[in-house]
């Protein structure tokens, strides 16, 4: 498996390469498409990208862990953590991409 990250400059270079805006129009697309998707999110809303997945946030209740060096018992409060769960042409394309490299 590769430790290569795709990062914002990568898709903007796509971009750039796929559809043949300049390269700072693709940069400026790329983050205006993360600030929306940023936006919904802190509004509560689910953001769904067909043939992609959906991001959601979730709300966690308190509850009790446990520290794995000591074996204390310490409370985890409650929070709002972010879920992404993936489409499944997604899956798919993965799981099909992982069989044939094998």
């Amino acid at each position: 498996m590769s430790t290569a990250t795709v990062t914002r400059a990568d898709l903007a270079e796509a971009v750039y390469r796929e559809i043949g805006l300049s390269r700072s129009e693709s940069s400026e697309l790329v983050e205006s498409v993360i600030d929306h998707v940023c936006s919904a999110l802190l509004r509560g809303e689910t953001v769904k990208l067909a043939g992609f997945g959906t991001f959601s946030l979730r709300d966690k209740k308190e509850r009790m862990g446990r520290n794995p060096k000591t074996g204390e018992e310490v409370p985890i409060t409650s929070r709002r953590v972010l879920v992404f769960k993936p489409s499944q042409i997604l899956r798919e394309r993965v799981d099909s991409s992982l069989t044939t490299k094998k």
